[in-house]
């Protein structure tokens, strides 16, 4: 069985940073593009980020460009997010998402609909 599990979130102040993982089982997680999408409470979802399976091409949204790295380690089934310089409009709960065929710059979440979804971590930037 296909499985992603986040973790990682939490509450921290603005300006700090916060790393997130995705460990992925049941599938070859080699073989697939990765997303992270966010959504806001009250808000749609929200592509922030994307890797290919060679993790030699990422991608991000405007709003997270500078301060948001994508990574993952294919020999530990695990996608990362670091996150650095957060702010109170990066509050939202995080999703690792399959990609289905490739990765591009800016993909839509239709589209990602359709890949995998892990349950997702909360991630509040409050002070």
């Amino acid at each position: 069985e296909a499985k992603l599990v986040e973790s990682g979130g939490g509450w921290v102040q603005p300006g700090s940073s916060l790393r997130l993982s995705c460990a992925a089982s049941g599938f070859t997680f080699g073989n697939y593009d990765m997303s992270w999408v966010r959504q806001a409470p009250g808000k749609g979802p929200e592509w922030v980020s994307g890797i290919n399976s060679g993790a030699g091409s990422t991608y991000y949204a405007d709003s997270v460009k500078g301060r948001f790295t994508i990574s993952r380690d294919n020999a530990k089934n695990t996608l990362y997010l670091q996150m650095s310089a957060l702010k109170t409009d990066d509050t939202a709960v995080y999703f690792c998402v399959t990609v289905p065929g490739r990765v591009t710059d800016g993909i839509t979440v239709a589209t990602l609909l359709s890949g995998f979804w892990g349950q997702g971590t909360q991630v509040t930037v409050s002070s």
